[in-house]
C-alpha cells in the first residue's frame, strides 16, 4: 500500500526532476544563442562563408526547443563494477553545460543503449531505469524500474503502456520514449549491415525503419551526409503521415519518395490488366531489356576514314570491331561506353598519323574524335539511345521484341507486351505504371544510377521484382531497411517471400528480422482480423497484442438505404472522444460518404494517393487501396466484402481487408450491408 510517506517522497523526485528541466532548458537555450551569435561572414572566403551559414542555420535548427514535450523522457542510474555511479537522462538530442559535460543524452548515444534493453536478467550496469509522464511541456509522473530488484521491474510500465496508448491527431509521432528492446536491436544494426523485418500489424515497424535512419546518421554521419539516405513509401499520404517523425528527431536530410516518384521516367497515362503489369514486372525482363540495349550495336562493315588537310586516315572495319567489342565486354554502361569510343577510334588515327611521319599531339586525338566524320561513323555502329525510345520499339515491334526476348518468354508473352495500337513516336507513347521501371531499368543499362548511403524500403512486399531492382540499385554500394508483412501484400505481384524479395534488391547477405508483438493494435482487433490468415497467408504465424487494454469491435449492420446515415452516427461517436478517427471506405464510395457526413456538418479530411491532408482533421475518409501504413485511435470500416471485391482476385482481396482492419489503435466498428466475407466467419 502506497503511504504518505511514499506519496510525499515521489512527490519531491518529480520536483527535483522538473527542477533539473528547467536547468537542461536554460542549457539548450544557451547552446542555441551561442550558434545564433556566431557570423558566417566573417569566414575566409565567399564559398566557406556560404557552406558554414548552411551549417550554423542547421544547426540553430537542431537546437530549437518544443515547448509541448520535454527534453528528455527517462533516466538512467548505472552502477558499473570499475567506474564510479553515474546519472543519465536520455532524451530526443543532446544538451551540454558551459564545461561540455552532458545535462541530456541523445537517445541514439551507445550509452543510451541500456535505457532500452536492460533488464533484471541483463542489467547492463542499471542499477534504476526511470521513465516519466509528460503533459503540455511539464513532468506529471515518473515510474521507477529496480532492475535488482525483479519484483519492481516486472510491475512497471504504466507509463510506458500509456505513452503507446496516447490518443493522437495529426501526422505520426516517433516512438523514441517507447522502443522495445527487439526493436533496439534493428533500429542500432551496422551501417553495413542490410535489414529485412517482417512485421505484424501494429509491431511498429515502420517507426523502427524511420528510427534506425536517424541512428544511422547520428552514429556515420560524415560517411551517410555524403551518401545520403532515401525512405521510400507506397503513396504520398503515407509519406505525409510520417513525415514528422524523422525531423522531430533532428534529422531533416532524409529524402523522402513514393515508388512512382522515385521511378518517375515520364507521364503515366495507361492502364493495364493485371496480367500484363505483373509480368512487366517479372524479373525475365532485366535480360529481356539488356539483350535489347546491346543489341542495338552495329558490326562495322566499312572502315572509318577521317579527312584531315589534304590527307585521309582509315581505321579499317576489323579494327573497329576489336575497338567496339573490348569497349562492350568491359562492363562499362553502354552509354558510358558509346563515350570512349571517339577517343579510341582517334587514338587509331594517330597511330596511322605517326606511322606516316607525323607528330600529334592530344590536341590533335581530341580534334579527331570531336570531328563530323568520327560522329556520324560512331551512331552507325553504336547508336544514341534513350529509354523511352528502346521500350517503344520493343512493345511496337514485334520482330525486335522476339529477338530481345530470347528463351526467357514465351509467343504469347510477347503477344501480351505489344501493344494493339502503337505509338507513332516514342513522344506519344501512353506508358503504364508497370514501363516506368522497365524505364529505369534500361535508364541504368544506359548510364549508372548513383547509389545512396542508405535506403529505407516500406511496405516492400507490393513491389514487383523490376521495381526491387529499382530500389536495390540505389543502394548498390550502401545498406537497405526493408520493412513489410507478407500478409498484408495487396498487389498481384506481392513477392511471396523475403528471401525472394532481397535477392531481387541485390543483397542476398541480410538480416531478417521477425516481429509479431503488437503494441498498437489492440488484441480484439488483432484476433478478429487474423481470421483471414489461414485463407489468405497460409503458414504465416497470426500476430499476438501485448497490450493490456483488449480494445473494442462494434458490429453495425444496416440495410442498404441507411448505410450512409449509420456511416455518419458511428463516425459522430468515434469523434467524441479524443484522438484520430479514419472512414475506410471503398475508393468507389469515398465521394459518397463525404458528401454524406459534409451534409450532417462532420468536419473531415479526405486522403488518396497522390495527396495527403494538408490539416490535420480529426476525422479522414480514406480510400482503401491507401489505408496501407496509416493508422487511427478509431477507425470506422464500411463494407468489407465491397473491398475485398475490389481487387482482381480472392487472395489480393482479403490481404487488402486485412490491411484495413488493422489500422485502429482501440476501435474497431464495421458498418456493412453486403454479408461479411465468409473467411472473417460469424461476428
Amino acid at each position: 500500500m502506497e503511504t504518505r510517506a511514499t506519496t510525499d517522497a515521489l512527490t519531491g523526485e518529480l520536483a527535483k526532476e522538473q527542477a533539473y528541466l528547467d536547468a537542461a532548458r536554460a542549457q539548450l537555450t544557451r547552446m542555441r544563442e551561442l550558434a545564433e551569435s556566431l557570423d558566417a561572414s566573417k569566414a575566409s572566403d565567399a564559398i566557406s562563408g556560404e557552406v558554414l551559414g548552411w551549417v550554423l542555420s542547421r544547426r540553430i535548427a537542431s537546437l530549437q526547443d518544443d515547448p509541448r514535450t520535454t527534453l528528455f523522457f527517462g533516466r538512467i542510474d548505472v552502477d558499473p563494477p570499475d567506474g564510479p555511479a553515474e546519472q543519465f537522462h536520455i532524451g530526443r538530442r543532446h544538451v551540454s553545460d558551459e564545461a561540455g559535460d552532458p545535462v541530456v543524452v541523445d537517445w541514439r548515444a551507445p550509452i543510451s543503449t541500456a535505457f532500452y534493453r536492460a533488464s533484471p536478467l541483463e542489467p547492463m550496469d542499471v542499477v534504476l531505469r526511470r521513465r516519466f509522464g509528460v503533459d503540455r511541456g511539464r513532468l506529471t509522473a515518473l515510474e521507477d524500474e529496480h532492475l535488482r530488484e525483479p519484483a519492481s521491474a516486472d510491475a512497471a510500465g504504466s507509463i510506458l503502456a500509456a505513452e503507446i496508448e496516447r490518443p493522437r491527431t495529426g501526422p505520426m509521432r516517433d516512438i523514441v520514449s517507447t522502443i522495445q528492446p527487439e526493436q533496439d536491436e534493428i533500429v542500432r544494426s551496422d551501417v553495413t549491415v542490410s535489414v529485412c523485418v517482417q512485421g505484424a500489424p501494429g509491431t511498429g515497424k515502420t517507426a523502427v525503419g524511420l528510427h534506425r535512419a536517424a541512428w544511422l546518421l547520428y552514429s556515420f554521419r560524415e560517411r551517410l551526409d555524403r551518401s545520403g539516405v532515401l525512405v521510400v513509401g507506397p503513396n504520398r499520404a503515407f509519406l505525409d503521415h510520417i513525415g514528422a517523425v524523422l525531423p522531430s528527431l533532428g534529422e531533416v536530410r532524409v529524402g523522402h519518395a513514393t515508388i512512382e516518384t522515385l521511378l518517375e521516367h515520364g507521364t503515366v497515362r495507361a492502364d493495364e490488366p493485371p496480367d500484363v503489369a505483373t509480368l512487366k514486372g517479372d524479373a525475365r525482363l532485366a535480360a529481356v531489356l539488356r539483350r535489347a540495349v546491346w543489341s542495338s550495336l552495329v558490326r562495322p562493315t566499312e572502315a572509318l576514314v577521317v579527312p584531315r588537310g589534304v590527307r585521309k586516315w582509315r581505321v579499317p572495319a576489323y579494327e573497329v570491331a576489336a575497338i567496339v567489342d573490348e569497349l562492350a565486354e568491359r562492363g562499362v554502361r553502354y552509354s558510358a561506353a558509346r563515350d570512349l569510343l571517339p577517343q579510341r577510334l582517334a587514338h587509331h588515327v594517330l597511330l596511322e598519323m605517326e606511322r606516316a611521319g607525323d607528330a600529334p599531339d592530344d590536341r590533335v586525338q581530341d580534334a579527331v574524335a570531336k570531328s563530323a566524320a568520327v560522329k556520324k561513323y560512331v551512331s552507325s555502329v553504336w547508336p544514341p539511345l534513350d529509354p523511352q525510345g528502346v521500350l517503344h520499339r520493343l512493345w511496337s515491334d514485334a520482330d525486335a521484341l522476339h529477338a530481345a526476348a530470347g528463351d526467357d518468354l514465351t509467343d504469347d508473352e510477347q503477344r501480351m507486351l505489344l501493344w494493339d495500337k502503337p505509338a507513332r513516336t516514342k513522344g506519344a507513347a501512353r506508358w503504364s505504371r508497370a514501363d516506368m521501371a522497365l524505364l529505369d531499368e534500361v535508364d541504368d543499362l544506359l548510364r549508372r544510377v548513383p547509389s545512396l548511403g542508405h535506403v529505407v524500403l516500406d511496405e516492400a512486399q507490393d513491389l514487383s521484382p523490376m521495381q526491387l531492382r529499382a530500389v536495390g540499385r540505389r543502394a548498390s554500394t550502401g545498406s537497405v531497411t526493408v520493412l513489410g508483412d507478407i500478409a498484408q501484400g495487396t498487389t498481384p505481384w506481392a513477392t511471396a517471400s523475403w528471401e525472394e524479395a532481397m535477392r531481387h534488391l541485390g543483397k542476398d547477405d541480410h538480416d531478417l528480422v521477425v516481429l509479431d508483438r503488437g503494441f498498437r493494435v489492440p488484441a480484439v482487433v488483432i484476433e478478429y482480423a487474423a481470421r483471414l490468415l489461414p485463407v489468405m497467408a497460409p503458414g504465416l504465424g497470426a500476430p499476438v497484442s501485448v497490450r493490456d487494454n483488449p480494445g473494442r469491435l462494434e458490429f453495425r449492420p444496416a440495410a442498404a438505404v441507411d448505410l450512409d446515415a449509420e456511416v455518419v452516427h458511428a463516425v459522430e461517436r468515434a469523434a467524441g472522444a479524443a484522438g484520430s478517427v479514419g472512414v475506410i471506405v471503398p475508393d468507389a464510395d469515398v465521394e459518397r460518404v463525404s458528401s454524406a457526413l459534409a451534409s450532417q456538418g462532420v468536419s473531415h479530411g479526405r486522403l488518396d494517393r497522390d495527396h495527403g491532408d494538408d490539416e490535420d482533421h480529426q476525422v479522414e475518409v480514406v480510400p482503401a487501396s491507401v489505408a496501407k501504413g496509416l493508422e487511427f485511435d478509431r477507425t470506422v470500416v464500411l463494407e468489407p466484402a465491397a473491398i475485398a471485391a475490389a481487387e482482381p482476385d480472392e487472395r489480393t482481396g482479403l490481404r487488402r481487408l486485412y490491411v484495413v482492419l488493422t489500422r485502429a489503435v482501440s476501435e474497431l466498428t464495421i458498418v456493412h450491408a453486403q454479408p461479411l466475407p465468409e473467411a472473417l466467419g460469424a461476428a
